[in-house]
């Protein structure tokens, strides 16, 4: 697998955050891993390395130091592809992310049926306009 190019410098540190996300962290870093590439130690530190983005307040990769969603994307792909493959509507990864963490757990908040009648599309699908 080739080398990644992370531009930003440390993610959000986990002490910035309330001890509470650690079990969060975990599950997406585990939940990364299932889908891992392999079970290299490049694949298990970047699965660390995006969980601890995945805590920021921006968009991921925007927090990741990427130059676009699009690179975000392409690295989902190569790394965890199957992981990847479930995001079929192009979903924003975060929000991705922890939907797939709640589905593991069985817990479905979504306020509808299917994406595509939710009043929340936009949030969830929509253009991610910011540039890095």
């Amino acid at each position: 697998m080739q080398a990644i190019s992370i531009t930003n410098t440390t993610p959000v540190r986990m002490t910035d955050r309330a001890d509470n996300r650690m079990d969060e962290f975990d599950d997406l870093v585990e939940l990364l891993l299932d889908h891992g590439y392999d079970k290299s130690e490049d694949t298990h530190d970047l699965a660390v390395y995006i969980a601890k983005a995945s805590m920021g307040d921006n968009h991921l990769w925007q927090d990741m130091g990427l130059s676009s969603r699009t690179a975000l994307s392409e690295l989902m792909n190569a790394w965890f592809p199957t992981l990847a493959a479930k995001n079929t509507g192009d979903m924003k990864w975060k929000k991705f992310f922890y939907k797939q963490l709640c589905e593991r757990a069985d817990i479905f908040i979504c306020k509808a049926p299917t994406c595509g009648v939710c009043t929340d599309y936009d949030k969830c699908f929509g253009p991610e306009d910011a540039v890095s």
